[in-house]
């Protein structure tokens, strides 16, 4: 009697503490909920400070669906033409990953020990995920929607997103981190430590490339006219807080066109327009303040700069090689910061592929960096500047050093003062 009055009121035996498939399904319907919040929120705030006539609660809740799908990668259209629209807003897909890696981890430390069973709970939560996801769908099937899904792509993409970012807070919350590969080398190039130093050295060159794009974004709205385009579109509060709303959410795309800018290639904005350090051709852009960081037509000129933010960066990616290199021989040093150069490759990528994509027919087809050519950029930086870095800072700590003797230190002193005599009149 004394140890059932002494447990507590909701607590439940030993073999009945698991929780229910629907409360785990719940879960994943609350996770969706809460990421379905993160657009909600300021969309029904706008609605409320600007109602519109033409406008109802109904629209209002079909835009926060079609942004929330826009935020996993779905590919939607805009009636009544179908003009496509993939621009996928990366804040929101950093956000949504965020929550769902967090809810993996969560319901990762729950069903540690559990056998067999320990992968019911993952995949109710996954289910009521996309249980959400289907209902979103059918709102933005509507005719009236001012995004139209695409049921079976729309559905698809966001199960790779929810599986991707679930999978991975699993995996970390089981107690398995997810590690880089490393590099693919034969044993003879493949020194102790390589796979450790080569993810340091991965990590050090994104981190720092992404920083230097925000440098070059930051640099462009200071000289550029996004605040005047911001006051000619802004015709009152809800307005402007929409377009804060819009550029916010784009600012990760922005940032990663900086790089491209950075990197040399470039970006389009428009079928036969480019936009890079070494020349700028424009045509017709839509009217958004973004837009208006877009340099004028012009050749080669100071832009050269931004140049800069990948040469720092793959210089710091050959230090932090070299640092690990100093204990390795020649051949493989070289082997592995070949390795690197090739890793960034695929990342470059997929970076070019997630933050560009259409607006629109025609013209408007084609926005943002090249994959192919963000991705061969960045192997070429590498290329160029950290692996000689690795080489010359592994050379630097392994030179031979003759420490300067008492005598040598004699003789230099007399050496200077001879010459001091000499000059003195």
């Amino acid at each position: 009697m004394t140890q059932l009055m002494g447990r507590p009121i909701l607590g439940l035996p030993g073999e009945l503490d698991s929780r229910s498939t629907l409360a785990d399904l719940l879960t994943g319907v609350r996770a969706a909920l809460l990421t379905l919040s993160v657009v909600a929120v300021p969309v029904f705030g706008l609605w409320v400070l600007a109602p519109y006539g033409d406008d109802t609660a109904q629209d209002a809740a079909r835009t926060v669906f079609g942004v929330w799908l826009l935020g996993h990668g779905a590919p939607l259209a805009r009636p009544p033409a179908g003009a496509p629209v993939t621009v996928t807003p990366l804040l929101l897909t950093l956000v949504t990953a965020v929550l769902l890696d967090r809810a993996g981890r969560r319901v990762a430390r729950r069903a540690r020990g559990r056998g067999p069973a320990r992968w019911r709970s993952p995949l109710a939560l996954y289910a009521g995920y996309l249980l959400v996801a289907a209902a979103a769908v059918a709102q933005c099937t509507d005719p009236e929607a001012v995004l139209r899904a695409r049921a079976a792509a729309d559905l698809a993409t966001v199960a790779l997103l929810t599986a991707a970012a679930l999978g991975h807070g699993l995996w970390a919350g089981l107690g398995r981190p997810v590690r880089l590969p490393g590099p693919g080398l034969p044993s003879a190039l493949r020194p102790d430590g390589a796979g450790q130093a080569l993810g340091r050295a991965l990590g050090g060159w994104l981190l720092a490339l992404t920083a230097g794009g925000g440098a070059v974004c930051a640099v462009a709205v200071l000289l550029g006219t996004a605040g005047q385009g911001a006051q000619r579109l802004g015709g009152g509060t809800a307005d402007w807080l929409g377009l804060l709303l819009a550029c916010l959410l784009l600012v990760p795309n922005a940032v990663l066109w900086s790089a491209a800018y950075a990197l040399g290639p470039g970006f389009v904005v428009g079928t036969g327009t480019h936009a890079g350090p070494l020349g700028t051709r424009l045509g017709p852009v839509p009217d958004f303040p973004l837009l208006g960081l877009l340099p004028a037509d012009r050749g080669p000129d100071w832009h050269l700069l931004a140049c800069a933010a990948p040469a720092a960066a793959a210089v710091l990616a050959g230090v932090l090689l070299g640092r690990a290199a100093t204990r390795w021989a020649l051949g493989p040093t070289a082997a592995v910061a070949t390795a690197l150069a090739l890793a960034a490759t695929p990342l470059g990528l997929l970076a070019g592929w997630a933050c560009g994509g259409a607006l629109g027919p025609g013209r408007m087809s084609r926005l943002g960096p090249v994959p192919w050519q963000f991705g061969l950029a960045q192997t070429a930086w590498l290329l160029a500047l950290a692996l000689p870095t690795a080489l010359l800072h592994r050379w630097w700590h392994r030179r031979p050093r003759t420490a300067a003797g008492p005598g040598a230190l004699i003789r230099l002193r007399c050496a200077a003062h001879a010459l001091v005599c000499r000059l003195a009149p």
